[in-house]
C-alpha cells in the first residue's frame, strides 16, 4: 500500500468535508444545543420568579388549616364562616385566586375528600404541598385518638432520615464516595454517543463511496490509486473529520458552561446550598463569588451536609476525567473505522443507497444489541454478560464505556478489549478492502451475500 497516496485521498476527503456550509452548521449549533441542555435547566429554575399565588381554602374539617403553610410563591387565604367551594366556584371570575381548594367534613373514617378549582392545571408543587398537609392532618388526628402521652415528642424522637454513604474501595486501599446516579448518566451519555457517531460516520463513508461510485468518478480515481489505498483514505479522513468536530465540541461547549457558570453558578449554588461548605466559603457579604467555586466542588464530594445538587457537582468534578475521555476517543476511533470499514464495502456492492438495507443489518444488528446490553450493564456493570461483551469487539465500544465511569474494569479487560477491538479491525478492513476491489467497478447487478463471500475468497 502507497501511504503517500492514501494520505492525498486523506487530504483531499478532510479538506472538501471540513469546507462545507453542512459541517460548519452542525459542528457551531451542536455544541450550543448541548450547553443549552445543560444550562437552561438551572437556568429556567434560577431566573424564573414564579408570582405570588393565592389560594381560598375552604377547609370545612377544621383540621387541615393550620398544616398549610405559606411560601415564597403560595398564600393561603382561609375561607369565612358560611363559604362553600361550591359557591366560589361560580364567582371564580371575580376573585382574584389562583386556585379554590375545598375540604369536606370528616366521616366516619376521620378522613376527608379534596377538590380544587382553577383555570389552569394545578402546578405539582402546589398539588403536592396540599396532598401532604391533608395526609400530615388527617394521620395525626388519628395518632391524638390513641390518647398517648407526649405523642409529639415521641414521634419526633422516632423519626429518621438516615442515609447510606455509598463508598467505593480502590487499589491503594482508600475509600471514597461514589455516586451511582452520576456513573449511570455519564454511561448512557458515552454509549449513546458512541452509538450515534459510530453509525452517522459510518453511514457517511458509505454515502460517499455510493456517490463516487454511481457518479463513475471512481473509474478516473482508480486508474491512479489502487482501490485499497482509496478505501483506507476515505475512512481515515472522514475519521479525521470526526475528531476535528468532537474537539471542537467539547471546546465549544466547555467554552459555553463555563460563562454561563461564572455568571449564574455563584447564586445558583448559594440558593440550594444550605450547608457550611458553601457558607464557609463565602465572602465577608455572604455572597459566593465566582473564585469560590472551585473550593465549593472541591470540598462537596465529601461533605456530608452538602445539598444533592451541589454534592453531585462535586463528585462530577472528582470523576477522573482524562482516563474517561481518553478511553471514550480510543473506542470511539477503533469503533469507527471496524464499521467504517464494513459501511465502505456495502458502498462499493451496490449502485444506490436504496439497495444497503438488506446487507447493513449485519452492521447494524451488533450496535444495537450492543445498545440494549449498555442499558443492563447501569445496574449490573461487573455481571458475566457486562464483562463479555465489554470484551467482544462488535460491541465493546458501547458497553465498555458503559462500566468504565463505574470504575470496576481490571487493567487486563481494558488492554484486551483494546486489543481484539484492534485486530478485529485490521482483520475486517483486510476482507474489506477484497470486496471493495471488486465491487467499486461492478455495475447493474444487485449484489447478494452470496456476491459478497465470493470476492472475500478471491486471491489478491
Amino acid at each position: 500500500m502507497n501511504w503517500k497516496k492514501v494520505g492525498i485521498v486523506i487530504g483531499h476527503e478532510y479538506s472538501t468535508r471540513v469546507r462545507k456550509k453542512s459541517f460548519i452548521l452542525t459542528t457551531l449549533l451542536t455544541p450550543i444545543g448541548m450547553a443549552l441542555l445543560i444550562c437552561v435547566p438551572a437556568l429556567i429554575m434560577l431566573f424564573s420568579g414564579k408570582e405570588n399565588q393565592k389560594v381560598k381554602v375552604i377547609d370545612e374539617s377544621g383540621i387541615v388549616a393550620p398544616y398549610l403553610e405559606n411560601s415564597e410563591h403560595t398564600t393561603y387565604v382561609m375561607g369565612e364562616a358560611g363559604e362553600t367551594a361550591d359557591a366560589l366556584k361560580d364567582r371564580f371570575d371575580e376573585l382574584d385566586y389562583y386556585a379554590i381548594v375545598g375540604i369536606s367534613p370528616l366521616d366516619d373514617k376521620g378522613e376527608v375528600s379534596v377538590v380544587s378549582y382553577s383555570k389552569e392545571p394545578l402546578n405539582m408543587d402546589l398539588k403536592t404541598s396540599i396532598n401532604r398537609a391533608v395526609n400530615k392532618a388527617v394521620e395525626n388526628r388519628k395518632l391524638m385518638q390513641y390518647d398517648i402521652q407526649n405523642l409529639d415528642a415521641i414521634l419526633a424522637d422516632v423519626k429518621t432520615d438516615i442515609k447510606l454513604n455509598s463508598m467505593t474501595l480502590t487499589n491503594d486501599g482508600d475509600a471514597k464516595e461514589d455516586s451511582v446516579e452520576v456513573y449511570m448518566v455519564l454511561s448512557y451519555l458515552m454509549s449513546f454517543l458512541i452509538y450515534m457517531f459510530v453509525f452517522m460516520f459510518g453511514t457517511m463513508v458509505m454515502r460517499s463511496v455510493i456517490d463516487e461510485k454511481s457518479s463513475r468518478v471512481v473509474e478516473v480515481i482508480v486508474s491512479s490509486v489502487k482501490s485499497v489505498e482509496l478505501m483506507m483514505g476515505k475512512i481515515i479522513g472522514v475519521a479525521l473529520v470526526a475528531l476535528t468536530q468532537f474537539f471542537i465540541w467539547i471546546a465549544l461547549t466547555l467554552v459555553i458552561v463555563t460563562v454561563v457558570n461564572t455568571i449564574a453558578g455563584p447564586k445558583l449554588l448559594q440558593d440550594m446550598g444550605g450547608m457550611e461548605t458553601v457558607l464557609a466559603t463565602a465572602g465577608e457579604d455572604g455572597n459566593i463569588g465566582p473564585n469560590d467555586m472551585t473550593s465549593i466542588l472541591e470540598a462537596a464530594g465529601s461533605d456530608p451536609d452538602a445539598s444533592g445538587f451541589v454534592k453531585i457537582l462535586g463528585q462530577i468534578k472528582d470523576l477522573d476525567w482524562g482516563y474517561i475521555i481518553g478511553c471514550f476517543l480510543i473506542y470511539f476511533l477503533l469503533g469507527y473505522l471496524l464499521y467504517a470499514s464494513m459501511f465502505a464495502a456495502i458502498g462499493a456492492a451496490v449502485d444506490n443507497e436504496a439497495d444497503t438495507n438488506q446487507l447493513q443489518l449485519p452492521i447494524t444488528i451488533p450496535l444495537i444489541i450492543g445498545l440494549f446490553i449498555m442499558l443492563h450493564t447501569f445496574e449490573h456493570p461487573n455481571s458475566a454478560l457486562s464483562v463479555w461483551t465489554s470484551i467482544i469487539p462488535w460491541t465493546s465500544p458501547m458497553v465498555m464505556l458503559a462500566r468504565i465511569p463505574f470504575g470496576v474494569v481490571p487493567s487486563w479487560q481494558l488492554i484486551l478489549s483494546i486489543v481484539l477491538l484492534l485486530v478485529t479491525f485490521l482483520a475486517t478492513a483486510w476482507l474489506s478492502a477484497k470486496i471493495y476491489r471488486i465491487g467499486i467497478l461492478t455495475y447493474g447487478k444487485k449484489s447478494t451475500f452470496k456476491d459478497l463471500l465470493k470476492w472475500m475468497k478471491l486471491k489478491d
